[in-house]
């Protein structure tokens, strides 16, 4: 009783195969199908292997919150070089409180303010990346994977050189409050006093005035090498001693997460404004420079994701598979095209049609009909030379099997 429950369930298994196998005796082989055969195994080997660059390149994710940090300080990175003497100059930052932030953490450098033709090349360069990053701003995710490799972000130190140095390098660090505020250069030291601050400009001839400069970087927040900021190589000369450069930043506080580097730091866009103060015309001001920047309350978090692996599978899968099918089908319609074409379609001869009985030979012989398709030829030779009758093939199609049977005229 056992036996015979296995064999059932055997059985019932059996009959939901849905991989039934053909014998090797019903299927038939052509030149076109294997043809058709290579042709969609090359296909397949190369999107196969451009899926595979796919799902090994990675993306980056936006994604947008309001910026719940009001408390920490934002460290400013500065290096600007100014066509004055050090001496002449004083920079620091003012917020919108009114609070006087200590530049103790800029460093003044007496340089040339004309470059050496190696500064003027990677200057050069910069220029070009940024002429890149205003046409393709995707560019900057190639940064953001890249960051850990470390573009330069400063020209290379300037050489020695006999004639005197008459412009000043400021550069380094300083914290300020999470406020909108205004970092400015301009003539003379900066002094605090109770209402805020002066600058102690009467002290420098307006002959030495020459706020022609040169931006090499800046930047906010972490300082992380690899990312251009939109100011990084900005050249600015000009002719007129009392000249008024001024610079609106909006600062856009950024998290950057990649499989290189996790950081947090801040992008920022900018407008610039420049103009010659000039008392006499009505265009009044201070002459030197001056950003003044803004703080967005949104946050933008910078995550590179990759494609998961059950995902490159699915892919992979429907690619071979879809290939496989679908040349088969073409195949198929093809040939059936060729059959109408070329008249070997018979109306009918896919009918099915009912065996005749068997001939058997006046002598007594064996019968004629055999599924051995190896003594096909044999008999309807016999027939032809006996019975002097025409013998014709009955294709039986099957689209499954293509078995072939045998009937006569």
């Amino acid at each position: 009783m056992r036996r015979l429950n296995k064999k059932k369930a055997l059985t019932l298994v059996k009959e939901l195969d849905a991989f039934p196998k053909i014998p090797e005796s019903y299927v038939e082989t052509t030149a076109s199908g294997g043809t058709v055969s290579l042709i969609a195994f090359t296909v397949m080997a190369v999107l196969a292997f451009l899926e595979f660059f796919v799902y090994r390149d990675t993306w980056m994710k936006y994604e947008y919150e309001v910026d719940k940090d009001f408390t920490s300080k934002m460290r400013i990175n500065i290096d600007i070089t100014v066509a004055m003497r050090c001496q002449y100059i004083g920079a620091d930052v003012l917020d919108l409180a009114e609070t006087m932030i200590a530049s103790d953490g800029l460093k003044y450098e007496p340089v040339n303010f004309e470059l050496s033709p190696q500064q003027r090349l990677w200057h050069m360069t910069l220029l070009h990346i940024q002429d890149r990053l205003r046409e393709e701003h995707s560019l900057q995710d190639v940064f953001f994977k890249t960051a850990i490799k470390g573009v330069p972000t400063a020209p290379p130190h300037s050489e020695e050189s006999p004639t005197p140095l008459k412009a000043c390098r400021i550069h380094g660090h300083l914290y300020v409050n999470k406020v909108a505020g205004n970092f400015h250069i301009t003539v003379g030291k900066s002094i605090p006093h109770p209402r805020g601050h002066a600058h102690l400009a009467a002290l420098v001839s307006h002959d030495s005035y020459n706020f022609s400069h040169r931006i090499d970087h800046l930047s906010f927040g972490d300082k992380m090498p690899g990312i251009i900021s939109p100011l990084d190589g900005t050249e600015k000369v000009c002719a007129d001693a009392n000249h008024m450069f001024q610079y609106f930043i909006t600062i856009v506080p950024t998290k950057l997460n990649t499989y290189r580097i996790s950081a947090e730091t801040h992008q920022y866009s900018v407008t610039e404004q420049e103009r010659v103060i000039n008392h006499a015309a009505g265009s009044h001001g201070v002459s030197g420079i001056f950003m003044k920047y803004d703080i967005s309350s949104l946050m933008v978090t910078v995550t590179e994701q990759h494609m998961p692996l059950w995902q490159f599978l699915i892919r992979l899968c429907g690619i071979i598979g879809g290939i496989f099918s679908t040349t088969g089908m073409l195949h198929g319609m093809v040939g059936f095209l060729v059959d109408v074409i070329c008249c070997r379609f018979q109306m009918g001869i896919y009918r099915r049609q009912k065996e005749d009985p068997l001939i058997v030979p006046a002598n007594n012989e064996s019968p004629l009909h055999t599924e051995n398709h190896t003594h096909y030829r044999q008999r309807t030779a016999w027939l032809r030379q006996r019975a002097g009758r025409h013998v014709l093939p009955l294709l039986n199609f099957d689209i499954c099997t293509y078995s072939k049977h045998m009937f006569t005229a």
